[in-house]
């Protein structure tokens, strides 16, 4: 495919490495262009598990009727209260970036605060080590982190062979 170009200039997620340093949580206020809304029946609860386990801050609330997460700029989250939440896991999942040395720090958190269940880490044929845990609301969440990208390596053959041919910022 030719038509992918650079795009990393408009991304918060840092260059991978192994001394990548994640973006400090983002304060600011912008029209949101993505988020997710959680429903839960303990917005306490659920607040204090995503804040703890994956490092969301509570950018802002309303007693009782909504709270705002956010980890890095365009990683919003929504918790919205319900009656109930589902009884299984979703086979669908939402991910967010986070770097290689956040990785094992999630896992351990997660299982701390009572995760469902925590699988992982793994590594991808995309270039990714990932961790998926499954919350106290039924929501499948991966964090994925980039790995350094080794032109020789299997998962460059992978890219290459979807037509992604160079992954150097520009």
């Amino acid at each position: 495919m030719t038509d992918y170009y650079s795009a990393f200039h408009m991304s918060p997620v840092p260059d991978p490495g192994p001394d990548a340093t994640a973006p400090e949580p983002y304060r600011g206020i912008y029209a949101m262009p993505a988020f997710v809304t959680i429903p839960t029946t303990d917005l306490s609860a659920s607040t204090d598990f995503w804040v703890g386990a994956f490092g969301f801050i509570d950018l802002y609330s309303f007693p009782d009727t909504l709270v705002h997460l956010r980890r890095w700029v365009f990683q919003d989250l929504l918790l919205r209260p319900a009656d109930t939440v589902p009884a299984e896991p979703s086979t669908s999942s939402i991910t967010f970036s986070c770097v290689l040395n956040q990785i094992d720090g999630i896992v351990e958190s997660s299982r701390a605060l009572g995760a469902e269940a925590v699988s992982g880490p793994y590594d991808t044929p995309w270039n990714t080590r990932d961790v998926e845990v499954v919350t106290p609301e039924n929501v499948r969440v991966v964090f994925s982190a980039a790995k350094v990208f080794d032109e020789s390596s299997r998962e460059a053959q992978n890219l290459a062979d979807v037509g992604i041919t160079s992954l150097h910022n520009e």
